[in-house]
């Protein structure tokens, strides 16, 4: 099959959840034997399989009124991918976003298959256009996700769930470095510079009697909700850090496959966003190195950890996150079970396994 992903954020690394579980089922769709293209801009355009759009421009760093500034005549780009969908002969487009995957204008040829790729609920207009345009899948990440747009009154009997994969995973550490990890090693966390995501009210929040190390890779995105949001996340988290009462590193972004290995170092991570995840790569990474994972008890990274992983209830400060975690390391039998099972939590998680899940959404019926 030929598929074609459009994401005009996309580039190798970019420090995102989207982009980075769309390269991992890329990777799996590639692995079963698929030919697959990203569209993106051109100065993102530096990877195998990316092909930029010369007809679109936005800056490094983006909010959506640059995107729709530079679409105000929508039709050069849509003129562009359609015609890069017939030269390449798609049997399948993925608009991996309504406004950043063109999934509202949805430049699709006759015949091309299209999917519309949902990582957050949107209630905008902008999705509204989206599915106005009657993409053949509604994708999401988790049965999570379908949920909170059904309770928001969305029809959703014909969504599918395509859960996200680990792109890479790391050798958990063997259980006597894992004990040692227990005792001394660092709390690790790895987020976007994002206001919900909650790492500045976390480093407030730590403990006088942490006693180890804090390192955060806390990474900049190439679109923000305003322009100037991710500098000032990081300023914050930088002020917070100065006044911590342990070690606290910040770390800047590192390439997709370090993370897990990154995480394999880790006593544990914490997930402190808060609104809830509708899936969480940090968490899955965190997990397939035997890493435990603590987090607020709402979306899917609970489902997620299971019993690797320690939630509080959603509303309580940052310190209810902190206090979890000292329960749980101050517990050897229960911090070696958590780890032993975050392995298993995601052994299924792999690129091949969410790329046949998305081929099974994508395939019509055979009687269609």
């Amino acid at each position: 099959m030929n598929i074609v992903f459009v994401l005009l954020t996309y580039s190798e690394d970019a420090p995102a959840g989207l982009e980075r579980s769309t390269a991992a089922l890329i990777e799996g769709l590639r692995q079963l034997g698929h030919r697959v293209t990203v569209l993106t801009t051109t100065e993102r355009a530096t990877g195998d399989g990316l092909v930029g759009l010369a007809s679109v421009r936005v800056p490094n760093v983006a909010v959506e009124e640059d995107l729709m500034e530079a679409l105000a005549n929508p039709e050069p780009v849509c003129r562009e991918v359609r015609n890069l969908l017939a030269e390449y002969k798609v049997d399948v487009v993925c608009w991996a976003d309504a406004s950043w995957g063109l999934g509202y204008l949805a430049p699709a040829p006759a015949g091309v298959r299209t999917v519309l790729k949902l990582a957050v609920l949107r209630t905008d207009p902008m999705f509204a256009r989206a599915l106005a345009q009657r993409p053949d899948v509604v994708m999401t990440n988790s049965d999570f996700l379908i949920s909170q747009a059904s309770d928001a009154g969305f029809d959703t009997r014909s969504w599918a769930a395509v859960p996200n994969a680990l792109l890479t995973a790391a050798v958990p550490p063997s259980p006597d470095r894992r004990e040692q990890l227990r005792q001394r090693g660092p709390i690790r966390i790895v987020a976007r510079a994002e206001p919900h995501k909650g790492i500045a009210e976390l480093i407030e929040a730590i403990p006088e009697d942490l006693a180890r190390p804090v390192e955060i890779v806390l990474a900049a995105a190439g679109f923000e909700y305003w322009p100037g949001m991710q500098e000032e996340v990081i300023t914050a988290c930088r002020r917070a850090a100065l006044a911590a009462p342990s070690e606290v590193r910040l770390l800047p972004a590192m390439p997709w496959q370090q993370v897990p290995e990154f995480f394999a170092a880790a006593a544990a991570t914490i997930i402190s966003t808060t609104s809830p995840e509708t899936w969480c790569n940090a968490a899955a990474e965190a997990l397939s190195a035997g890493t435990p994972v603590v987090g607020y008890n709402f979306g899917h990274v609970p489902v997620l950890a299971g019993s690797a992983g320690r939630m509080v209830a959603p509303g309580l400060p940052a310190s209810a996150l902190w206090q979890a975690t000292l329960d749980l390391l101050a517990d050897p039998d229960s911090y070696h079970a958590a780890s032993v099972q975050a392995v298993a939590q995601v052994a299924g998680h792999t690129p091949a396994a969410s790329a046949r899940a998305f081929l099974a959404a994508v395939t019509p019926p055979a009687s269609a």
